[in-house]
């Protein structure tokens, strides 16, 4: 398709994004343990070495070629695949598959020369040349550039039989992507989504401060909007570029890819010194449709801070964006930064931990460590002698493994009845008037409680269908919501379900305008409370210490609704000379289930105990969450149609549990286990039993 016809106006981009087909995921027969291999980037020719390790250490898939576009394509029109070529042909020699990634995500210098416009303006101003990720994705010379690289990249491997699958991009954000080709085309969607310019007025309250608009052509740049409501939503309309260029690209691959190889991206996380919460940059859920198989990048704090919530986190988010399919970690660390250097032991435990969260690929960035530029210092499986070290033979058990257990471990199918409902807009709208935390600092706290209670969860966002096929929602911070959304919780918890909602739930609609009625509006009804006061706490504790967390743990921090019940059981009191008369804490009857408030941010000792009262309550407590962090239990079924359970030790020091299943193989030695036997955790070790 040509980029003209794309990218002319921004009501054909609405309608792609809303016209994607389903893919069917391939076929995936065997555990991948790969790495990313940048032969361009070694400092003198050592292929066949490298290549034999590999083999040596069991890595069976290589990740290429998306780094490359400046030596893949050194002029305008100019080509050289040699480096490509020689990686593609002894993989295939030593039966390592190799995935090709489209090299578009850093731009060659001198297509800056010629069109310089190709840098994205940015709210911080002009892009300078030198970083990656430095352009602007709706540029139409960056496009047709973009497309040709692709074109002839495909063009030359497209046959070659090393070649299993495909990666677009590479962590696609819009980059703050603003200026004015970008303005003009969020006008065009404004129009499209909006029609007239009173919508738009009334909607986002732009009256306020002589913000109205009352022509078309007068319409200004939002990067220096004060108006949360239009700040939300051109970054919504930034997310559905990313949706369109992803789908873009993936619409060229699928003109050259094979019927058994398949269409990934490497989605990140929010970062927080490693991989953390929601992405507030992609709609993963809606850019997941043009792929294949989801794939992500998790990186995690190793060492004594290793515990596994960002593996699993991680791994949770990835496979529900294609509703519960399994996925690839395309990008993990083996070393990475030096704090991060893990302890025997650990790289294996982490390498299980991705397995048992649905992936059916560990892949490290990378294979080895660079010796220049800007990440020298995040290190690869190899350090920068490239020689083998404690990590290479802690990874060659890690692949001998993989091989070995492959029927058994791969395409495991989980199944939750726990979900966590997260919207890209709640994220944006919340994070505009944070009050001292952001969204992730609400949501990961609540998922880590779960995870650390070995409760399984699920990730649905607004567009997901089938709610009914859980029994407890967590409803984190839903600041911005339409009244069809917030109607569909309370027709959930009256059909049956169990919800926890946080403080600032359904306190605005979809377009961050605050609603006009007794907080927190249309939940009310389900949370049988309401409040018009709010503050920030100062020595604000909880009456009589009611979630039994001890004298240092029971207090308030940094919101808290003054909540008078209705209907509702108080399950919190605020202790405080003045705000005890109200309520922190609330647990409603409605309908069939029930709901349950939490008007404040609590510490998070008792967040896990109000957390651990909601999954009593709807009776999903079990014998696994009987363990308790550092003991971690995943389960699932393998492709055989048996069961599986994965029992980790995230501690410095040996564990015990009790095996309380079926009877079944300890499948990592072959002993057989059954009922109420004991199994003895190592430091950072783990066990996987399959039920015979």
């Amino acid at each position: 398709m040509p980029i003209r016809s794309l990218y002319a106006t921004i009501i054909l981009l609405v309608a792609l994004a809303n016209s994607y087909a389903v893919f069917a995921q391939p076929k995936q027969n065997k555990l991948l343990f790969g790495v990313a291999y940048y032969d361009e980037y070694m400092p003198y020719d050592r292929l066949e070495k490298d290549v034999n390790m590999m083999k040596k250490a069991g890595i069976n898939v290589v990740r290429i070629a998306e780094s490359t576009w400046s030596t893949m394509e050194p002029q305008e029109g100019v080509y050289n695949f040699k480096h490509i070529d020689r990686v593609l042909n002894a993989m295939h020699k030593a039966g390592i598959s190799v995935i090709i990634g489209t090299p578009t995500y850093a731009v060659p210098t001198w297509l800056v020369k010629k069109h310089p416009d190709v840098l994205a303006i940015t709210p911080r101003g002009p892009n300078q040349y030198g970083a990656r990720q430095n352009m602007d994705i709706t540029n139409v010379h960056y496009l047709k550039h973009a497309e040709s690289a692709i074109r002839k990249l495909l063009a030359h491997v497209k046959d070659h039989p090393a070649i299993i699958g495909y990666q677009v991009d590479n962590e696609t954000k819009a980059y703050g992507t603003s200026g004015p080709n970008v303005q003009q085309q969020f006008v065009a969607y404004m129009k499209q989504q909006f029609v007239t310019l009173d919508s738009i007025n009334r909607a986002f309250g732009l009256d306020y401060w002589s913000n109205r608009i009352n022509n078309w052509n007068d319409f200004p740049s939002v990067n220096g909007s004060i108006n949360a409501s239009l700040s939300a939503e051109f970054a919504r309309f930034q997310r559905l570029l990313v949706t369109n260029f992803l789908g873009w690209q993936a619409r060229i691959v699928r003109e050259y890819k094979k019927p058994a190889q398949f269409i990934t991206q490497n989605f990140d996380l929010d970062w927080r010194g490693h991989s953390y919460g929601i992405q507030p940059e992609v709609d993963h859920f809606a850019a997941a449709k043009v792929l294949d198989i989801a794939g992500i990048d998790i990186y995690h704090p190793s060492q004594d801070r290793l515990t596994g919530a960002e593996i699993s986190f991680g791994g949770d988010i990835t496979r529900s964006m294609k509703g519960g399919q399994n996925y690839l970690v395309i990008e993990t660390e083996a070393q990475g930064f030096p704090q991060w250097v893990p302890f025997p032991g650990q790289l294996r435990l982490q390498a299980f931990s991705h397995l048992a969260s649905g992936a059916n690929m560990v892949s490290y960035w990378h294979w080895h460590s660079i010796h220049n530029s800007a990440e020298t210092y995040w290190k690869g499986l190899l350090s920068h002698d490239l020689e083998p070290n404690e990590l290479y033979e802690e990874a060659i058990t890690i692949g001998t493994d993989f091989a070995r257990l492959s029927d058994h471990l791969v395409n495991l199918k989980k199944k939750h009845q726990v979900a966590m409902l997260f919207s890209n807009e709640a994220l944006t709208g919340f994070n505009a008037f944070q009050p001292g935390e952001n969204y992730n600092g609400i949501l990961r706290p609540m998922y880590d409680a779960l995870y650390k209670m070995n409760v399984g969860v699920d990730f649905i966002d607004p567009s997901s269908k089938s709610w009914d096929d859980y029994k407890l929602i967590i409803v984190p911070a839903l600041y911005a919501a339409p009244d069809s959304l917030l109607r569909r919780l309370n027709q959930y918890i009256e059909r049956g379900g169990h919800v926890v909602f946080t403080f600032k739930s359904g306190f605005s609609d979809q377009y961050v305008k605050v609603r006009s009625i007794r907080q927190p509006g249309i939940i009310s009804e389900a949370c049988g409370i309401r409040y018009n006061l709010f503050t920030a706490p100062e020595n604000v504790s909880l009456k009589d210490d009611p979630f039994q967390v001890g004298k240092s743990q029971n207090y308030v921090e940094k919101w808290m609704e003054l909540l008078e019940p209705v209907t509702a059981k108080v399950l919190a009191y605020y202790d405080h000379p003045v705000w005890s008369k109200y309520a922190a804490v609330t647990q409603n009857n409605y309908g069939k289930g029930v709901a349950t408030y939490v008007g404040c941010l609590p510490s998070k000792p008792m967040m896990e105990k109000i957390l651990e009262q909601a999954v009593k309550n709807a009776g999903l407590w079990s014998t696994d969450q009987e363990l308790k962090f550092p003991l971690i239990v995943k389960s699932g079924t393998n492709q055989l149609g048996k069961k599986i359970h994965y029992y980790f030790n995230y501690a410095a020091r040996p564990q015990t549990v009790t095996y309380p299943y079926g009877a079944g193989v300890l499948l990592l030695t072959g002993k057989k286990i059954t009922p109420n036997n004991s199994i003895e955790l190592p430091a950072w070790g783990f066990v996987i039993v399959e039920e015979v």
